[in-house]
């Protein structure tokens, strides 16, 4: 199943690792000054960073914009993820 909303794209902007903007964003999952986890019409996106703090938030067209320093992100692929965490259950079995 296809979760793009029509109209919609999803586009990435960092100036100088201290402002990101990202458009394509549905909800923002968690956040604190270290991590931000978002929910995006690609699939979940992970930000570390640190002194990081959400400057602007438009749920009308998706927007966000956060600020600090930004150190990665990344996108959260669900296979990947069920992949890491069979391995670690079988290693402590």
């Amino acid at each position: 199943m296809n979760d793009k909303i029509v109209g919609v794209t999803h586009e990435v902007k960092m100036i100088d690792r201290n402002i990101l903007s990202i458009t394509g964003i549905k909800r923002i999952i968690n956040f604190d000054s270290k991590e931000f986890i978002l929910e995006s019409i690609m699939g979940p996106i992970h930000i570390k960073g640190n002194s990081m703090e959400l400057l602007s938030l438009d749920t009308g067209s998706g927007l966000i914009k956060i600020k600090g320093k930004i150190d990665s992100y990344n996108y959260i692929d669900k296979n990947v993820k069920n992949k890491e965490e069979s391995l670690i259950s079988k290693l402590f079995k």
